[in-house]
């Protein structure tokens, strides 16, 4: 067995539940240990691990094989000296075949099973610990009855909690809580089998896991060859080389189209602003601002100001919507059609939503071999899309693949989770960042420092790739007591 922390330093496969049915029915084999009797044990380790001191283990062990992964955990922790409780919600008999096997196997052992739970929850001190063993990632309803009271005492606990495979409540193909937030479990740990579900890592599921752990269960390291993987984990970007010879010249260039004025006293130049501070700081040779406003800002003087009409947008990268309002809809057509590469966000992305000429126009820059990123939120993604938020939220891989194929372009859809797609690649699902990215500007920031990267590499994959990680390891690596500003942002981006 192999058991790892995600994320990693290397590329993860990833697949939704119906991949991870097909990899189990492939490692289940007749001469080979049960999967359950690996997982059991895993769970058991790392319990001790997580827990050493633990007074009490209480494990709530729910009707189906998650339950029996928790009744092979709780004969292996009784066996190894552990005060373990284990309450069953379900009848014994009318368990699958291995959770069956697994709750015999418990009882010879002289494991205490509980049937239901008791009046009230367990008492319980910091140093102990609570398996969630109830549901695993087959679970697609709202939790009802004990199974809702488990999970709220779970919650309440002063333990620490390990959840087995996925935490119960949670989706783990979208990590959208299957109903309520509130009844979903909350876990310290979570350790999940065979591979990495999607819904871990995005949504809900970020916040629900804990420390994610994963253990292969014997899986070889080439099974996607059995079963093509639904994502990837975005790993971290390999070390630029930096030659003697590099100079300003060599590193691209960059123009941040945006800006709008509204009104002689109000202007939208400081997205446009921070886009561009942003791919200064993440390694663009110059950086151009071409201001769509009459306002004239406050410019670091490495910023050299532009009239979009001077620019040779066939050699240039070209971050274009940053504040750019409706007046960034004019600029468009010229943009689409001539820049060599483009990073497109904000009001650029609406403004394309609305117009099917732009639309079109979009498409066609695959054909000419012209390099296209957006950079949707996810109401901008359902306006691009013709659907609704809460629809790109039940299925961010799919919704960002849609995009990807529609306009034939790389697509990087925010949120937690952001999913990275292009056409011809496996979608990544980026590991890094948290709630503090929830800031005005961040986004503008992402933006820019895209278009720094795309001006290096001339790859969209790449470049979409390498900025999502890094701009979320930022967030990640931010210290709690600050808050976190864009400005903040910009200025420790590498």
């Amino acid at each position: 067995m192999t058991l790892r922390l995600l994320p990693a330093a290397t590329t993860v496969p990833v697949w939704r539940r119906q991949g991870i049915r097909r990899l189990e029915s492939r490692l289940q084999t007749p001469s080979g240990a049960a999967l359950m009797d690996l997982a059991g044990l895993a769970t058991a380790r790392l319990a001790l691990a997580v827990a050493p001191h633990a007074q009490t283990v209480w494990i709530a062990a729910g009707p189906g094989n998650n339950g029996g992964d928790g009744l092979e955990a709780a004969r292996h922790l009784h066996q190894w000296g552990q005060s373990v409780q284990v309450c069953l919600l379900g009848d014994p008999d009318q368990l699958p075949q291995d959770a069956r096997r697994a709750f015999a196997r418990a009882q010879a052992a002289g494991v205490p099973i509980r049937r239901g739970l008791p009046d009230s929850a367990p008492s319980l001190c910091e140093r102990d610990l609570c398996i969630d063993s109830l549901l695993g990632m087959g679970a697609t309803r709202p939790l009802e009855g004990e199974l809702l009271q488990a999970v709220e005492w779970l919650n309440a606990s002063s333990a620490r909690v390990l959840a087995i495979d996925s935490p119960t409540g949670l989706d783990t193909d979208s990590g959208q809580p299957l109903g309520a937030a509130e009844h979903m479990v909350r876990a310290d740990h979570t350790l999940t089998m065979i591979g990495a579900k999607p819904g871990l890592f995005m949504g809900h599921g970020r916040d629900a896991c804990g420390t994610l752990w994963l253990d292969t269960l014997g899986l070889p390291t080439d099974a996607g060859h059995w079963q093509t993987p639904d994502a990837e984990l975005n790993p971290p970007p390999q070390a630029p080389s930096h030659l003697h010879a590099s100079h300003k010249g060599s590193r691209g260039d960059v123009a941040v189209v945006g800006g709008e004025s509204i009104g002689p006293h109000h202007s939208m130049a400081g997205a446009a602003v921070l886009a561009a501070e942003a791919a200064l700081q993440g390694g663009a040779g110059r950086v151009m601002l071409c201001l769509l406003g009459e306002a004239i800002p406050t410019m670091p003087p490495d910023l050299i100001r532009r009239d979009l009409s001077m620019l040779e947008l066939a050699q240039l990268t070209v971050v274009a919507g940053c504040g750019g309002g409706r007046a960034v809809a004019s600029t468009l057509g010229r943009l689409l059609q001539h820049s060599a590469r483009l990073v497109l966000d904000a009001d650029a992305l609406n403004r394309i939503a609305e117009d099917p000429w732009l639309q079109d126009l979009l498409k066609q820059r695959a054909a000419r071999q012209q390099a296209s990123v957006l950079t949707p939120h996810p109401l901008e993604a359902a306006r691009l899309l013709g659907t609704t938020t809460p629809e790109v939220q039940a299925d961010r891989l799919v919704a960002a693949e849609q995009l990807a194929q529609r306009f034939e372009c790389c697509v990087v859809l925010k949120g937690s989770g952001t999913v990275i797609a292009s056409p011809g690649h496996t979608p990544r699902i980026n590991p890094t960042g948290n709630g503090r990215l929830a800031t005005g500007g961040t986004g503008d920031a992402l933006a820019g420092l895209t278009g720094a990267r795309l001006a290096a590499t001339g790859e969209a994959w790449t470049a979409a790739c390498e900025a999502v990680w890094t701009h979320g390891q930022v967030a990640d690596a931010w210290p709690q007591h600050r808050a976190l500003t864009a400005s903040g942002l910009v200025a420790q981006l590498r």
